[in-house]
C-alpha cells in the first residue's frame, strides 16, 4: 500500500485502500500498523486535519478497529 508523508509528532505516513477499507499508519517511534474496516471518511479527515495525533487517537485507536502490526 502506498502511504503519503504527514506532518505529525507521532505519525510518519498514512495510506488507505478504499476497496478493503484498510488504513495503514507508520509511526515515528517504529512500526507500521493496518486497521481494518475503517470508513473512508475517517481517512479523509485524518489526512486533511491539522491535529492528526489527536484525531487518530480518538477516532481510530480508541474507536476499537481491529489492527495488526505488519512491520
Amino acid at each position: 500500500m502506498n502511504r503519503i508523508p504527514v506532518s505529525s509528532s507521532n505519525l510518519v505516513s498514512v495510506g488507505y485502500d478504499r476497496t478493503t477499507q484498510t488504513l495503514e499508519i507508520e509511526f515515528l517511534h517504529g512500526g507500521v500498523y493496518q486497521y481494518s474496516d475503517v470508513p473512508s471518511s475517517i481517512y479523509d479527515t485524518l489526512i486533511a486535519g491539522d491535529f492528526r495525533d489527536t484525531y487518530f487517537d480518538r477516532y481510530v485507536k480508541k474507536a476499537g478497529y481491529s489492527y495488526q502490526k505488519i512491520c
